[in-house]
């Protein structure tokens, strides 16, 4: 029984450490380096303190219409990550939208 409980414990203790937001881990490191594992940006914004790069998926909702041949309604799903005049991850930002990023505007 003792063994159980104990069992019990780790899982419950390994499963609340590993809720950490995953971007959190960008945070201090170089843009070469998040270009290299998340790949080139949709698209890039000079801002006061630095760059934001903006990483956008677009995601279709289902329509529940199954004859139509047209994609139906959509939104973006947006991750804005700030770099610094060094070249370092410094904030992030996660955000829905319904606009295309040709469209969005940053204000500073």
């Amino acid at each position: 029984m003792k063994k159980i409980t104990l069992l019990l414990i780790t899982i419950i203790f390994a499963s609340c450490s590993s809720s950490k937001n995953t971007l959190d881990g960008l945070t201090g490191k170089t843009r070469h380096n998040l270009i290299k594992s998340w790949g080139f940006p949709i698209r890039t914004i000079n801002n006061a303190q630095g760059q934001i790069l903006v990483y956008a998926d677009q995601v279709y909702k289902n329509s529940n219409n199954a004859k139509q041949r047209i994609a139906g309604p959509s939104y973006w799903n947006y991750t804005y990550i700030y770099i610094d005049f060094e070249g370092k991850v410094y904030s992030y930002k996660n955000e829905k939208q319904n606009y295309p990023p040709q469209q969005i505007v940053i204000a500073d």
